[in-house]
């Protein structure tokens, strides 16, 4: 049964550490029903490293109060050019994340967000998923079952299997078939490895800036192909998913390039997410038509050519089927923020590899607003 449609707005920051996008959705956790308004607030060097030097710690470490406040009050600040805003769905900024172990870490309060905003926060998305016994990762496959479903509506594309591949810090891909009946039967998801995370270090360690605009420094090295065999032997990329990456999973991998020219290290580092992304292929149920790639790798040149020439399937941005490539996270949790409002499941045994459908996520009430949970 669905309910009303709710205007969220979703937040993310992800593990590349560069931003806060937003932007709002119209749902009611299951069917899209329309896109908002989006934006962004880009961290200064200083910001990003603050969260940088709190990168694999846990609550209570050196640095970590420090991340959380200012994650928080980014956030916030970004949240109020979005007033027609109901719900806000706030993800946190991962630290580290470690099911089989410590469990994950988002660093920020939803609480201290919904008491800034004015505003319902549903936040901590994560840790149920992880207490259950799933991965806690990827949680956007649910999301990218509606947006195909979406596209499908608007004619866009047909019902056919693809694939969305999610290209920010670490890559993570999810197989998605809109001819079911929904997410729950209709996802296979995984992260695929190392995506911008490392790519971004290498240029901040060499002096060169935040990131290779434009691939320019891959598109004139050439890619250390010895190092990309070794690397792709990780027995990680032969595990049969569901299964999920910390940013830093792979800390060799700086080791890996380090005599190498900045061109050459950033072209090994592309070619190693291409390999890295067609060993994922390989678990596919089947192989789809097209993979769909969105976030912020796929402004990058040498990546979408480095895939291109990978992969046995067309690659193409996700806007091929009417998507905005850069806030599809962020619209991630807005309509994952409703669907916890609803108490539908946000990830199951085919996306995190929890033994159950799971409803993660926990809802915070600033002191103006009274529980209104819709029918």
């Amino acid at each position: 049964m669905t309910g009303r449609m709710i205007r969220a707005l979703g937040m993310m920051s992800g593990t590349s550490l560069d931003g806060v996008d937003a932007a709002m959705i119209e749902t009611d956790g299951e069917r899209i029903g329309g896109f908002g308004p989006s934006g962004y607030r880009a961290y200064s060097h200083n910001e990003s490293s603050v969260l940088h030097d709190a990168l694999g710690k846990w609550p209570g470490d050196d640095g970590v109060s420090e991340a959380e406040a200012f994650s928080v009050a980014a956030h916030a600040a970004l949240a109020a050019d979005f007033p027609e805003a109901e719900l806000i769905g706030y993800h946190g900024q991962t630290l580290a994340h470690d099911p089989g172990g410590r469990g994950t870490h988002q660093a920020g309060s939803g609480a201290e967000l919904a008491r800034q905003t004015d505003r319902r926060v549903v936040w901590d998305f994560r840790t149920e998923d992880v207490r259950q016994g799933g991965q806690g990762a990827p949680l956007a496959p649910f999301f990218h079952w509606a947006c195909a479903d979406w596209a499908a509506r608007q004619g866009h594309m047909g019902r056919e299997p693809v694939v969305f591949l999610n290209l920010g810090g670490v890559g993570n891909l999810t197989w998605v078939d809109p001819a079911t009946d929904g997410p729950e039967t209709g996802c296979l998801a995984f992260d695929t490895g190392p995506a911008n995370a490392p790519i971004n270090d290498l240029v901040r360690a060499r002096g060169l800036g935040e990131r290779d605009e434009r691939g320019a420094l891959a598109r004139r090295g050439t890619a250390d192909a010895d190092a990309v065999a070794r690397f792709l032997r990780h027995p990680y990329f032969a595990q049969i998913p569901p299964k999920s990456l910390d940013r830093d999973a792979f800390a060799g991998l700086s080791d890996m390039v380090k005599t190498l020219s900045a061109e050459d290290a950033a072209a090994t580092l592309v070619a190693v997410l291409a390999g890295s992304v067609a060993a994922g292929m390989e678990h596919l149920p089947a192989m789809p038509e097209r993979v769909l790639v969105c976030g912020g790798g796929r402004h990058n040149p040498a990546i979408m050519e480095a895939l291109s020439g990978a992969l046995p399937c067309t690659v193409a941005p996700v806007e091929e089927i009417g998507l905005d490539g850069d806030m599809l996270e962020a619209q991630a949790f807005g309509w994952l923020a409703v669907r916890v409002l609803r108490g539908l499941p946000t990830s199951g045994p085919m996306t995190t590899g929890a033994p159950a459908p799971v409803c993660g996520g926990r809802i915070s009430l600033p002191r103006s607003v009274r529980d209104e949970t819709p029918s």
